[in-house]
């Protein structure tokens, strides 16, 4: 019965698995093909940017004076640096208090820097050292201090920290309540007689670029160069009666490693989409195997218009960066891939990044062109992403197919089974049919049986006397 419903459906059966398995790989493989193509987009990104690509590194001689970083808009140059000062940021101390437990007073102390404030009350609670600290890291509105308890040989100190650098940020406590339990913890920069004693002032950091003075609040500056942020660390040597004041050169130059490494990737990446055209939409003589995507229109339309990108000439080029092959990319002729030649590569880049950054980005450049065609591949509404959802939908109707199938398999089975179990019953009934008619019309061969059993049975005795 299982033979005979198998072999009823083996044709249908074996055109819908031959449609399943072929459907499964052409989605396989779209999926490995949009993989590819991700990873290239990726690259193309940073090459997509002359500025990103075209990119610089701010090198200090003397690292210990200052470090430096750049954005895209800095140029290439070199400069002198000196620096007289650090920016600083107030910090005062109280007197020394012999005990931690020492109650020093109640009232309201209020904390200025700039034109920010807040106010603390101090009571019986927290009327000691440690407790007007921690009121005053814990009071709302806080202007950019912060306290804390200093122990030293003479005794424990209160010590008020600015958290900002800056000239501006100098720090005023007043005691606001009309009284004077709080007197000794005062301190106005303005006036000559305090309780608290200042000791570090705030200041603006003071510096020079060629020569030329500068200031700024804040020790890491980014205003004083165009695209070049620096961070100061330590004054340079003053002058003396026998030297001048020292400097240090700050260069700014192209980072061409950076665009090596971009390029190189990039590289890659284009090999491993061609790579996976070939493996997915070629056939190899040798093994004499066809890939799933074997003839495909899609991948063979991809590779012409990569093809075609890849061999832009950019003819406004005047800095010998007209093409891929200026820069040491080319294809193999046997392979077709592309090979990269580093040295090639390097004198490129540091003969004129520039160039090189627009034959890859801008309006027209390779990798923008790129990257529009990869997004109408792989974009949410691009062809794979067509793709895809059709073969799905298909795969969901074979699937309708092996369902409908297999039900019309199962009533072919039960139907075969019913008529093979009444054709058991017929042939049944004929037998017995059979032997009643027998009985019927030749009763002497019944009798005949029966003599024969009895002298059998006589025959078969023993005598006795």
């Amino acid at each position: 019965m299982s033979a005979l419903t198998t072999a009823e459906g083996a044709g249908q059966q074996t055109e819908i698995t031959n449609q399943q398995t072929s459907l499964n790989a052409q989605l396989s493989a779209f999926g490995t093909f949009s993989s590819a193509l991700s990873t290239l987009q990726a690259t193309v990104t940073t090459l997509a940017s002359p500025t990103a690509l075209a990119g610089f590194t701010a090198t200090v001689a003397d690292n210990t004076i200052a470090t430096a970083t750049t954005t895209p808009q800095a140029v290439a140059g070199q400069y002198t640096l000196a620096v007289q000062n650090l920016a600083t940021a107030a910090s005062l101390s109280s007197a020394p208090v012999l005990g931690a437990d020492t109650a020093i007073g109640t009232g309201t102390l209020q904390i200025s820097v700039g034109n920010q404030s807040t106010s603390v009350t101090i009571d019986s609670t927290n009327d000691t050292l440690a407790g007007i600290a921690a009121a005053i890291n814990a009071a709302p509105n806080n202007p950019g201090v912060s306290a804390s308890v200093l122990s030293t040989t003479a005794g424990e100190r209160l010590v008020i920290s600015g958290t900002e650098t800056g000239a501006a940020n100098a720090i005023t406590v007043a005691e606001t309540d009309g009284g004077t339990g709080l007197s000794s913890l005062t301190y106005n920069p303005l006036s000559t007689t305090n309780s608290l004693t200042q000791t570090q002032q705030a200041l603006d950091a003071n510096f020079t670029v060629n020569g030329y003075a500068a200031t700024s609040a804040s020790n890491v500056v980014s205003s004083a160069i165009s695209g070049v942020s620096f961070t100061l660390l330590a004054p340079t040597a003053p002058a003396t009666s026998s030297t001048p004041a020292a400097t240090t050169t700050l260069t700014i130059a192209p980072d061409t490693s950076a665009a090596q490494s971009s390029i190189g990737t990039f590289v890659t990446a284009v090999n491993g989409v061609l790579s996976a055209i070939q493996s997915l939409g070629g056939y190899n003589a040798s093994t004499q195997t066809a890939g799933p995507l074997n003839g495909n229109a899609t991948l063979e339309a991809f590779q012409d218009q990569l093809e075609n990108i890849l061999d832009t000439v950019n003819s406004t080029s005047s800095g010998g960066a007209a093409s891929l092959a200026d820069l040491g990319i080319t294809a193999d002729a046997n392979t077709g891939q592309f090979d990269s030649n580093t040295t090639t590569l390097a004198n490129a880049l540091s003969s004129n990044l520039t160039a090189v950054g627009n034959l890859l980005g801008g309006t027209n450049g390779i990798a923008t062109q790129l990257n529009g065609l990869l997004t109408s591949y792989t974009g949410p509404d691009g062809l794979l992403s067509t793709i895809t959802q059709g073969l799905q939908t298909s795969l969901s109707n074979v699937s309708q197919q092996q369902t409908a199938l297999n039900a019309q398999l199962a009533a072919y089975s039960a139907t075969l089974t019913a008529q093979y179990n009444a054709m058991d019953t017929a042939v049944a009934a004929l037998k017995e049919t059979q032997t009643y008619l027998n009985a019927e019309f030749n009763p002497s061969a019944n009798q005949s049986s029966s003599g024969q059993s009895a002298s059998s049975s006589l025959n078969a005795g023993t005598t006795s006397t």
